[in-house]
């Protein structure tokens, strides 16, 4: 069985865009598979991300017993990653699908490209700068959500999801992939 990309999807205002990202993911030569977390799913289309991916978008677990649909990625794309999801992943917390595909990349070294949207008001919680740490140590790479650079996780100013929705560009995720950062992840 071939290792797809991983795609998971949390839920924030981005996660919207994540039908678009997943078309530049297959137009750029990935197979990918798709993990949306329960909040996830208000903000995507399931039928758009599915055709997009060329898979069924997977909103449950599987349940015991039941066949892994395709192999482990060896890469994953979080889009959005969430406040929530990341102090999950960073603590080992696999309490869904999402959260077990991102631990098991943590713990495999899989490549693990982030497009974090965390508003400045939960930048300053007491847990998030062990939670960047803790993902930064383990090789996460972090995608500006306002610019597409890679390099130093960035908070998102409360009030500009719309702008920052509106102003995100697939192709900065493929080009995150293709970048020697991700390479030597």
């Amino acid at each position: 069985m071939s290792s797809p990309l991983g795609l998971v999807v949390c839920g924030a205002p981005l996660a919207s865009r994540a039908d678009e990202v997943a078309r530049a993911l297959v137009a750029a030569g990935w197979s990918v598979a798709a993990g949306v977390t329960e909040s996830g799913t208000g903000w995507i289309d399931a039928g758009k991300l599915a055709e997009a991916s060329e898979a069924p978008a997977a909103t449950r677990r599987r349940q015991p017993g039941e066949e892994r649909r395709e192999g482990r990625p060896e890469t994953v794309v979080a889009f959005p990653l969430t406040f929530n999801t990341a102090n999950k992943i960073a603590r080992g917390v696999m309490d869904n699908h999402v959260t077990g595909t991102l631990c098991d990349a943590l713990g495999t070294g899989a490549a693990i490209v982030s497009v974090l949207f965390v508003n400045d008001r939960l930048w300053g919680h007491p847990a998030w700068a062990s939670t960047l740490d803790a993902l930064t140590s383990a090789g996460v790479v972090f995608l500006d959500p306002h610019t597409g650079r890679l390099g130093q996780p960035v908070p998102v100013h409360s009030g500009t999801g719309g702008d920052v929705v509106a102003g995100f560009d697939p192709a900065w995720v493929v080009r995150a992939l293709e970048s020697r950062s991700v390479a030597s992840a």
